[in-house]
């Protein structure tokens, strides 16, 4: 799809289809004219280009119009020659030799003639892979549309090596006596260079020779042969050295040159587990603390207060919760690993000199939902520092979904594009950090200290004057969408905005760079950049964001089908611009990038004050939990700055490795046999382990890919039964990934890359098909693939089920931050975000999900899995925390404690326990780096979340699950005021502010009432008093950035919180009055007077 193509929008359901054209152009176009060149005369198909990216032309005397799938259909089914002209079709470059095209040498294409070798050794798999998604794509592409042409549904085979001996490869046959040998195919007892993707016994199609001809009729013997084999065997040796790094090839003459090759052979990535010196004590204080943990429960059960026992049990209850929740909490930290990536081995390894750039593809989503609260110009930043981005252009993809169908997200992401094309030529030739202008443009830059160059003075300049004019644009956008017109937004050309109904509206795509249209001011490709809004209907579920990021896989598996996926939120900007190297040394490494499912990256803020009142950054979160995760099975999955391998979103298992085996042969039978003599005594378990074999692979067929069924076809299947293999297969991946042939073939390519033989036209009705409300309907999206329903953070859903699916993830944290965004600082946004995080967990808790019962019997580490459930059980604390928390009012009104008097030995394992916390917490800052004033902030921020935003998520989970009554989470604003922390003291309203209020007013009342209590009853009341006061102040500090944040600026807090607030505390007083008043206690009778004197 070009980018010229305008907006299409339309309905699959409804059989809409229409294209708004861009302004300045007149008249409407038919939708393949608009999308594409010549149109195919047989099929009505788009004519395509060839691979060097020119026009196909089949016929060269006629140039009459004809696509290659029809080309290479009529050359292998039909009469081979050009329609009109009546011309025999030359075999083109690229193309698969058929009978008749052995007189023509002079096609320079000996790539495709030896394609089965390929350039790796997978190339055949991936070949067959290819294969299957064509004869998917072609074999369904008109379902359920009327009207489309047919396309003849054509299986391609693969092309076969012919070899001059019929395939007869035996011993009395000396290898040098063959015409043509693959290096891999000799029948000597030297290693093979590429090992075979099926068995050395299957037989070779031979290649039918007249024997009148003279073998240089054919290329063989030939001087022009002989070259051409040359060359070809020179491209084997240079591949033989860059990709085997276990043998020693020799010395080619390039000594120079083996150093390099050498360092490219090498780990992309290394793992560095802590110091010894560091690690060992943290471990060892571990397990002291769980041995005096132990102790002190023993004691807390075993000496119950008498006279407040009440008091006594619900403190034990919650302290045994408490420690339950640091057990999860604490031992998948066990194992903390760092580690470090090499970018320039991978450079070395995929960009060689002179040849293409090999990195794999990468699509970068980008979600947004209201552009009132998600400043455009936050979302424009963002695009920007991904087109900006330090990768090859022609491999990165992005894709902005717009879940509000807002014409404002669709203008400012119009304009963002033009100004990316003067953006992104000046990032790169002075190669700027960050590549986000807002807040590149935010660092000032001294002159003389840094020694810049003048020429870079003035074009900053010019480019800084440039973005304050695209900020005039985006602001007056903005200033003009806050009244919608009654008849709703009309676009340039007349034509009204078809998102008008944000509940009701088509799907759209609008491609503004990719393809033509795609070029910066000094000629360059630009990245493709999709505009993308999902359809909308009323009786829909749509599933918020898990859904508008299903929809955007599905897109752009259509359309680009990139092999890796980065996910962004619309206000994390890329801060390195080599952020997708630093993943790629994980995903593309070929020791450890197979089993990688995701490679997330820790979160980064701007914005935030010094201090970190509410403990936005939440360090020891990113920089201690995720570190010990990532020594177990990989960290979990937040939601932004994380990259996917495709496939394990399609809810595939993850590849397991496989064991050598150890048995002997000999030469006796051929390789790829085994010795009776040698084996005869193992024959029940090579059988028993061949049925094995069978069984996994039948298993394979059923639930992965055809591709798979394929792959394992010389050995598993005959003749038809591959065909009957690959029909089945193709239903049940109907089934599991929806009805849309274009994105079921995408599937089985495991490498990525779009299918050639698709016109744009075609892709542009599926794309908008995959988008539509009722796609996913009996499918397995949301359950097993893509992203998971069931939850607002569908995030640590979606990584558990990856985990469970056997596969890993890696924690990268670059020197420089990958990624930046924006927090909400204001306390009450504060408090919904958390709120949010929270309920999402007690979802996950309450579902059939639970990290408790689900996923035994997977691949999912018992360590990894204690991690889940902590991350699902941590808001029910919030129960015994409020509690716990109103523990020391009611002591200090009552005069009662929750422990009896204390012996020595008691002393001494609560003093051990003190000691053990401490150290715990000391020795973690130590080998993490987090700061004492970090940790602290968040020990504060755990009180005021745990009492108030987990505390209505526990009701608010409870009330959905059991009564069926949702809830909306509050997007969080993006965007500040002009002062830098403004929105720090703003006050907003919100019911979570009264319980962490009611505490503070309690526990300040309780420890006025013990005082003035103390002073009554004289100094001996004293002494009991200190643990009650302690007890109180341990509340009250851990309170006191809530209290900050009540004040404000202007230390004034709103009336409805005091009223609210004192209501609460008064009943609590009144209730505690009635129960146990101020009076004088005693222990005996009560005597008085009688006034007789009894002597």
């Amino acid at each position: 799809m070009e980018a010229s193509a305008g907006l299409v929008a339309g309905s699959h359901n409804r059989n809409e289809l229409v294209v708004i054209r861009p302004e300045g152009e007149n008249g409407r176009k038919p939708l393949q004219q608009q999308l594409s060149g010549q149109i195919c005369q047989i099929c009505g198909d788009d004519v395509g280009l060839t691979v060097d990216n020119e026009l196909f032309v089949a016929c060269n005397e006629c140039a009459f119009p004809i696509c290659r799938t029809c080309y290479e259909y009529e050359r292998q089914e039909g009469s081979q020659v050009c329609p009109q002209c009546k011309t025999r079709f030359k075999r083109l470059k690229g193309c698969t030799r058929v009978e008749g095209d052995d007189d023509e040498d002079e096609i320079d294409d000996l790539e495709n003639e030896f394609n089965f070798l390929g350039k790796r050794n997978n190339r055949h798999d991936a070949q067959q892979q290819y294969v299957a998604a064509e004869s998917v794509f072609h074999g369904h592409m008109t379902y359920g549309r009327a009207g489309d042409t047919d396309e003849p549904q054509v299986l391609h085979t693969m092309p076969q090596l012919q070899l001059l001996t019929n395939g007869e490869m035996g011993d009395d046959i000396p290898p040098e006596h063959h015409a043509l040998v693959p290096s891999f195919m000799g029948g000597g007892g030297g290693k093979r260079i590429h090992p075979l993707p099926f068995s050395d016994s299957t037989p070779v199609q031979t290649r039918s020779m007249d024997p009148s001809k003279d073998l240089s009729a054919y290329g063989y013997g030939s001087v022009a042969w002989k070259e051409r084999v040359e060359t070809w065997r020179q491209k084997q040796d240079r591949l033989m050295r860059n990709e085997d790094g276990n043998k020693d090839w020799g010395n080619d003459g390039d000594g120079p040159d083996l150093p390099v090759m050498d360092e490219g052979r090498q780990p992309l990535s290394r793992k560095k587990p802590l110091p010894s010196s560091q690690i060992n004590p943290y471990r060892m204080i571990i397990v002291i603390r769980l041995v005096v943990l132990g102790f002190f429960f023993h004691y807390r059960v075993t000496h119950p207060v008498n006279d407040a026992y009440a008091l006594w049990l619900i403190s034990v209850i919650c302290e045994i919760w408490f420690g339950i929740s640091w057990i999860l909490d604490q031992f998948p930290k066990w194992l903390p690993v760092e580690r470090e990536t090499y970018l320039d081995r991978l450079s070395l390894r995929y960009e060689k000199e002179g040849h293409p750039s090999q990195l794999s593809a990468v699509d970068i989503f980008v979600s947004t939902v209201d552009p009132l609260k998600e400043p455009p110009l936050v979302t424009a930043n963002t695009v920007l520092s991904i087109l900006a981005v330090d990768y090859p252009m022609d491999k990165v993809s992005c894709y902005v979904s717009d879940d509000g169908a807002a014409m404002l997200t669709f203008e400012a992401l119009s304009e963002t594009s033009e100004f990316a094309k003067k953006w992104v030529p000046f990032c790169k030739k002075f190669n700027v950090e960050p590549r986000a202008p807002e807040f590149y443009f935010a660092h000032t830059l001294d002159y003389l200290k840094d020694k810049i160059v003048p020429s870079f003075v003035k074009e900053r300049r010019a480019m800084k004057r440039e973005y304050e004019e695209f900020k005039v644009r985006i602001n007056a956008l903005v200033a003009k969408a806050q009244k919608v017109p009654e008849e709703g937004w009309t676009m340039q050309d007349g034509t009204l905005w078809p998102g008008n109904n944000v509940r009701d509206h088509p799907g759209m795509i609008q491609v503004f760079l990719g393809q033509s249209g795609g070029l910066d001011t000094d000629g360059n490709q630009l990245p493709r950049l999709v505009y993308v809004s999902r359809e909308k209907r009323p009786g829909h579920n749509h599933h918020k964001k898990a859904g508008a990021m299903n929809a955007l896989v599905r897109v752009s598996a259509v359309l680009t089908n990139a092999p890796y996926l980065l996910n962004l939120d619309c206000d994390h900007y890329i801060n390195n611009s080599k952020a997708l190297r630093e993943g790629m040394c994980f995903m593309m490494d070929p020791l450890l990038g197979k089993k990688v499912c995701y490679v997330q990256f820790p979160q980064r803020f701007d914005g935030i004050d010094r201090n970190d009142r509410y403990a936005n950054r939440n360090t020891v979160f990113f920089d201690i939990n995720m570190k010990g995760l990532d020594g177990i099975q990989g960290p979990i999955y937040v939601g932004t700055g994380c990259v996917f391998r495709r496939q394990a979103l399609y809810g595939f298992d993850a590849p397991k490795t496989k064991k050598p085996h150890l048995l002997r042969t000999c030469n006796c039978l051929p390789k790829w046999a085994y010795c009776g003599c040698c084996c005869s005594g193992k024959k029940k378990k090579a059988t028993k382990a061949k049925s094995d074999k069978k069984k996994r692979n039948s298993k394979i067929v059923e639930e992965r890919t055809p591709v798979l069924a394929l792959e394992g076809a010389e050995k598993s299947f005959e003749g038809n039964d591959i065909e009957k293999s690959v029909l089945l297969s193709e239903q049940k991946l109907e089934k599991k990934f929806g009805q849309s042939p274009a994105f079921v073939a995408s599937t089985l390519l495991e490498d990525g890359g779009s299918l050639r033989t698709a016109s744009p036209a075609s892709l542009l009705k599926e794309s908008i098909h995959v988008i539509s409300c009722g796609y996913e309907d009996k499918t397995d999206w949301g359950k097993e693939v893509g992203w998971i329903y069931g939850s607002v953070t569908e995030d640590i859903l979606t990584g558990f089920k990856m985990h469970c699916h056997g596969w890993r993830s890696i924690y990268c944290i670059p020197a420089r931050p990958a990624f930046k965004g924006s927090a909400p600082i204001n306390l009450s946004d504060r408090l919904h975000q958390v709120l949010r995080w929270a309920l999402g967990s007690v979802e996950i808790f309450l579902s059939r999900h639970c990290p408790l019962w689900y996923g035994y019997g997977g691949g999912l580490k018992w360590l990894e899995r204690l991690s889940y459930i902590n991350a699902t059980i941590y808001p029910w604390t919030s129960i015994p925390l409020l509690a716990y928390c109103t523990l020391p009012a009611v002591c200090l009104l009552t005069g009662k404690f929750i422990t009896p008097e204390l012996s020595n030995v008691a002393s001494l394992w609560f003093l051990s326990l003190f000691i053990c916390i401490f150290t715990t917490s000391i020795l973690e800052m130590r080998w993490s780096g987090v700061g004492i004033d970090e940790w602290w902030r968040n020990e504060q921020f755990w009180v005021i979340g745990g009492v108030s935003s987990h505390l209505f998520a526990v009701f608010q989970g409870l009330l959905k699950v059991l009564a069926g009554v949702d809830t909306n989470f509050t997007v969080t604003s993006k965007g500040g005021d002009d002062d830098q922390f403004s929105e720090l003291y703003e006050f907003k309203w919100t019911t979570l502010l009264i319980p962490p209020t009611t505490l503070l007013i309690i526990n300040l009342v309780g420890v006025v009432a013990g005082i003035s209590n103390a002073i009554n009853n004289g100094y001996e009341s004293w002494g009991p008093l200190f643990g009650k006061l302690f007890f109180a102040f341990w509340v009250i500090v851990h309170l006191y950035p809530f209290l900050k944040g009540l004040l404000g600026r202007q230390n004034r807090t709103p009336t409805i919180i005091i009223v609210w607030s004192i209501l609460l505390a008064s009943i609590f007083s009144l209730l505690w009055v009635r129960i146990d008043p101020f009076l004088a206690k005693s222990d005996g009778p009560v005597l008085e007077e009688c006034g007789l004197d009894c002597n």
